[in-house]
Protein backbone atom coordinates (compact mmCIF):
# COMPACT_ATOMS: atom_id res chain seq x y z
CA UNK A 1 0.00 0.00 0.00
CA UNK A 2 1.04 3.85 -0.56
CA UNK A 3 2.00 5.22 2.90
CA UNK A 4 3.52 8.55 1.28
CA UNK A 5 1.52 11.52 -0.17
CA UNK A 6 1.17 12.37 -3.90
CA UNK A 7 1.91 16.01 -3.97
CA UNK A 8 1.62 19.06 -7.07
CA UNK A 9 4.46 21.77 -6.70
CA UNK A 10 3.58 24.37 -9.09
CA UNK A 11 6.17 26.57 -10.74
CA UNK A 12 4.20 29.52 -11.92
CA UNK A 13 0.57 31.12 -11.72
CA UNK A 14 -1.79 30.23 -14.06
CA UNK A 15 -5.88 30.85 -14.71
CA UNK A 16 -7.33 27.68 -16.11
CA UNK A 17 -11.10 28.86 -15.07
CA UNK A 18 -13.65 27.08 -17.08
CA UNK A 19 -10.85 24.93 -18.93
CA UNK A 20 -9.94 21.89 -19.22
CA UNK A 21 -7.95 19.25 -18.20
CA UNK A 22 -6.33 16.04 -19.77
CA UNK A 23 -5.19 12.93 -17.78
CA UNK A 24 -2.30 12.13 -19.24
CA UNK A 25 -0.97 8.95 -17.12
CA UNK A 26 -0.91 5.54 -19.82
CA UNK A 27 -3.39 2.99 -19.10
CA UNK A 28 -3.16 -0.42 -21.24
CA UNK A 29 -0.17 -0.11 -23.51
CA UNK A 30 1.39 3.77 -24.34
CA UNK A 31 -1.47 5.50 -26.75
CA UNK A 32 -2.74 7.72 -23.33
CA UNK A 33 0.80 8.85 -23.20
CA UNK A 34 1.69 9.74 -26.47
CA UNK A 35 -1.52 10.90 -27.30
CA UNK A 36 -0.87 13.83 -24.93
CA UNK A 37 2.25 13.99 -25.66
CA UNK A 38 1.92 14.79 -29.24
CA UNK A 39 -0.93 17.52 -28.01
CA UNK A 40 1.80 19.00 -25.48
CA UNK A 41 4.63 19.36 -28.62
CA UNK A 42 2.40 21.26 -30.81
CA UNK A 43 0.03 23.37 -29.44
CA UNK A 44 2.70 25.36 -27.43
CA UNK A 45 2.37 23.91 -23.83
CA UNK A 46 4.41 25.10 -20.53
CA UNK A 47 5.68 23.09 -18.18
CA UNK A 48 4.41 24.56 -14.81
CA UNK A 49 4.47 22.00 -11.92
CA UNK A 50 5.59 18.22 -11.47
CA UNK A 51 3.90 15.48 -9.49
CA UNK A 52 5.30 13.98 -6.87
CA UNK A 53 5.57 11.70 -4.20
CA UNK A 54 7.98 9.17 -2.19
CA UNK A 55 6.36 5.97 -3.66
CA UNK A 56 7.57 7.35 -6.95
CA UNK A 57 10.51 5.77 -8.28
CA UNK A 58 13.98 7.91 -8.13
CA UNK A 59 14.32 8.45 -11.92
CA UNK A 60 15.10 11.84 -13.90
CA UNK A 61 14.01 11.61 -17.68
CA UNK A 62 16.41 13.79 -19.92
CA UNK A 63 14.70 15.07 -23.07
CA UNK A 64 17.22 17.80 -25.43
CA UNK A 65 19.80 17.05 -22.75
CA UNK A 66 17.33 18.48 -19.81
CA UNK A 67 16.27 17.18 -16.71
CA UNK A 68 12.86 16.20 -16.18
CA UNK A 69 10.37 14.24 -13.59
CA UNK A 70 8.87 11.70 -14.71
CA UNK A 71 5.63 13.06 -14.12
CA UNK A 72 4.45 16.88 -15.12
CA UNK A 73 1.70 19.56 -15.44
CA UNK A 74 1.33 21.34 -18.86
CA UNK A 75 -0.51 24.60 -19.47
CA UNK A 76 -1.81 26.44 -22.24
CA UNK A 77 -3.06 29.40 -20.52
CA UNK A 78 -4.44 30.93 -24.03
CA UNK A 79 -6.42 27.29 -24.62
CA UNK A 80 -7.55 27.72 -20.73
CA UNK A 81 -6.40 23.65 -21.23
CA UNK A 82 -3.85 21.56 -18.48
CA UNK A 83 -2.10 18.09 -19.14
CA UNK A 84 -0.81 15.71 -16.33
CA UNK A 85 1.40 14.21 -18.04
CA UNK A 86 3.34 11.11 -16.64
CA UNK A 87 6.07 8.12 -18.14
CA UNK A 88 5.39 6.16 -14.99
CA UNK A 89 2.90 3.48 -15.22
CA UNK A 90 1.60 3.48 -11.39
CA UNK A 91 1.02 1.02 -9.30
CA UNK A 92 -2.86 0.57 -9.16
CA UNK A 93 -2.38 1.08 -5.09
CA UNK A 94 -1.85 4.82 -6.08
CA UNK A 95 -4.49 5.66 -8.61
CA UNK A 96 -7.29 6.22 -6.23
CA UNK A 97 -4.74 8.90 -4.61
CA UNK A 98 -3.71 10.15 -8.88
CA UNK A 99 -7.78 10.61 -9.22
CA UNK A 100 -8.24 12.83 -5.79
CA UNK A 101 -5.54 15.29 -6.11
CA UNK A 102 -6.47 15.53 -10.01
CA UNK A 103 -9.90 16.35 -9.09
CA UNK A 104 -8.84 18.56 -5.90
CA UNK A 105 -6.50 20.41 -8.08
CA UNK A 106 -9.18 20.73 -10.98
CA UNK A 107 -11.82 22.24 -8.54
CA UNK A 108 -9.11 24.57 -7.17
CA UNK A 109 -8.60 25.66 -10.96
CA UNK A 110 -12.32 25.87 -11.51
CA UNK A 111 -11.72 23.57 -14.42
CA UNK A 112 -14.99 22.79 -16.52
CA UNK A 113 -14.39 19.25 -17.71
CA UNK A 114 -11.74 16.78 -17.45
CA UNK A 115 -10.59 14.27 -19.79
CA UNK A 116 -9.42 11.01 -19.76
CA UNK A 117 -8.98 7.83 -21.57
CA UNK A 118 -8.65 3.67 -21.40
CA UNK A 119 -7.58 1.18 -23.53
CA UNK A 120 -9.61 -1.91 -24.69
CA UNK A 121 -6.94 -4.56 -26.51
CA UNK A 122 -8.02 -5.87 -29.21
CA UNK A 123 -6.58 -6.98 -32.55
CA UNK A 124 -9.76 -5.50 -35.07
CA UNK A 125 -8.93 -2.82 -36.68
CA UNK A 126 -11.89 -0.85 -35.28
CA UNK A 127 -11.49 2.47 -34.98
CA UNK A 128 -14.57 2.78 -33.27
CA UNK A 129 -14.48 5.44 -30.30
CA UNK A 130 -16.99 5.57 -27.11
CA UNK A 131 -17.08 7.80 -24.35
CA UNK A 132 -18.27 7.53 -20.91
CA UNK A 133 -20.02 10.65 -18.69
CA UNK A 134 -19.56 11.48 -15.06
CA UNK A 135 -22.96 13.83 -15.43
CA UNK A 136 -25.53 14.36 -18.00
CA UNK A 137 -24.15 17.66 -19.73
CA UNK A 138 -20.55 15.41 -19.71
CA UNK A 139 -22.48 12.77 -21.83
CA UNK A 140 -24.52 15.16 -23.77
CA UNK A 141 -20.82 16.62 -24.81
CA UNK A 142 -19.49 13.32 -26.35
CA UNK A 143 -23.00 13.18 -28.47
CA UNK A 144 -22.34 16.51 -29.45
CA UNK A 145 -18.45 15.00 -30.58
CA UNK A 146 -19.96 12.35 -32.52
CA UNK A 147 -19.36 9.53 -29.92
CA UNK A 148 -21.27 6.52 -28.82
CA UNK A 149 -21.91 6.94 -25.25
CA UNK A 150 -21.13 3.34 -23.39
CA UNK A 151 -24.48 2.27 -21.71
CA UNK A 152 -22.89 -1.10 -19.80
CA UNK A 153 -19.01 -1.88 -19.18
CA UNK A 154 -16.44 -1.08 -16.42
CA UNK A 155 -13.68 1.16 -16.19
CA UNK A 156 -10.26 0.56 -14.38
CA UNK A 157 -7.95 2.56 -12.37
CA UNK A 158 -7.34 6.30 -12.68
CA UNK A 159 -10.03 7.41 -15.35
CA UNK A 160 -12.93 5.04 -13.34
CA UNK A 161 -12.05 6.87 -9.95
CA UNK A 162 -12.22 10.30 -11.52
CA UNK A 163 -15.76 8.87 -13.03
CA UNK A 164 -16.46 7.80 -9.38
CA UNK A 165 -15.67 10.70 -7.57
CA UNK A 166 -17.03 12.76 -10.29
CA UNK A 167 -20.57 11.43 -10.39
CA UNK A 168 -20.71 12.45 -7.15
CA UNK A 169 -19.37 16.19 -6.81
CA UNK A 170 -20.99 16.88 -10.34
CA UNK A 171 -17.68 17.52 -11.78
CA UNK A 172 -17.16 16.91 -15.43
CA UNK A 173 -15.53 13.90 -16.46
CA UNK A 174 -15.41 12.15 -19.77
CA UNK A 175 -13.25 8.96 -20.34
CA UNK A 176 -12.69 7.90 -23.94
CA UNK A 177 -12.67 4.42 -24.55
CA UNK A 178 -10.12 3.11 -27.45
CA UNK A 179 -8.64 -0.08 -29.66
CA UNK A 180 -5.12 -1.05 -29.08
CA UNK A 181 -3.49 -3.96 -30.11
CA UNK A 182 -1.25 -3.71 -26.76
CA UNK A 183 2.36 -3.23 -28.42
CA UNK A 184 4.21 0.13 -28.95
CA UNK A 185 4.32 2.28 -30.67
CA UNK A 186 0.42 2.20 -31.52
CA UNK A 187 0.64 5.09 -34.01
CA UNK A 188 -3.28 4.52 -35.09
CA UNK A 189 -5.00 4.21 -31.53
CA UNK A 190 -2.85 7.49 -30.44
CA UNK A 191 -3.97 9.46 -33.82
CA UNK A 192 -7.35 8.38 -33.18
CA UNK A 193 -7.28 9.44 -29.02
CA UNK A 194 -5.18 12.64 -29.66
CA UNK A 195 -8.11 13.91 -32.76
CA UNK A 196 -10.84 12.51 -30.33
CA UNK A 197 -9.43 14.54 -27.50
CA UNK A 198 -9.62 17.57 -30.10
CA UNK A 199 -13.05 17.29 -30.62
CA UNK A 200 -13.64 17.71 -27.18
CA UNK A 201 -11.21 20.51 -26.12
CA UNK A 202 -11.93 23.68 -28.38
CA UNK A 203 -8.78 24.94 -29.86
CA UNK A 204 -6.34 21.92 -29.16
CA UNK A 205 -4.82 20.27 -32.13
CA UNK A 206 -2.60 17.17 -33.28
CA UNK A 207 -0.05 17.14 -35.37
CA UNK A 208 -0.52 13.44 -37.11
CA UNK A 209 2.64 14.14 -39.55
CA UNK A 210 5.09 14.22 -36.56
CA UNK A 211 2.67 11.95 -34.58
CA UNK A 212 4.70 8.72 -35.46
CA UNK A 213 8.04 10.24 -34.44
CA UNK A 214 6.42 11.22 -31.03
CA UNK A 215 5.12 7.77 -30.85
CA UNK A 216 8.40 6.16 -31.49
CA UNK A 217 10.31 8.34 -28.95
CA UNK A 218 7.25 9.00 -25.92
CA UNK A 219 7.12 4.69 -26.61
CA UNK A 220 11.31 4.15 -26.15
CA UNK A 221 11.03 7.06 -22.78
CA UNK A 222 8.04 4.82 -20.85
CA UNK A 223 9.32 1.26 -21.78
CA UNK A 224 13.25 2.90 -20.37
CA UNK A 225 11.34 4.17 -17.70
CA UNK A 226 8.88 1.23 -16.19
CA UNK A 227 12.11 -1.34 -16.51
CA UNK A 228 14.55 1.34 -14.69
CA UNK A 229 11.74 1.53 -12.07
CA UNK A 230 11.12 -2.24 -11.47
CA UNK A 231 14.94 -2.72 -11.13
CA UNK A 232 14.65 -0.05 -8.43
CA UNK A 233 11.67 -1.47 -6.66
CA UNK A 234 13.82 -4.96 -6.67
CA UNK A 235 16.34 -3.27 -5.38
CA UNK A 236 14.52 -1.30 -2.56
CA UNK A 237 12.36 -4.27 -1.29
CA UNK A 238 15.38 -6.88 -1.84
Amino acid sequence: MSSSKIIIKEFKEFNLKDGYLIDGFPSVGFSSAIATESMIQTSKFELCGIIDSDDFPPISIIKDGKPNYPSRIFINEDLKVGVFSSYLDLDQSHHKQVSELMLEWAKKQKIKLIVSSVAIKSNKESSQMMGIGSTDSARKKIKDAGLEVLDHGTVPGIPGMLLNKGSITNQEVIVIIFNTIGKGPDFKSSVDLCLTMSKLIPGASCDISSLQKEAEKAEGVIKETQEESAHLKDSMYR
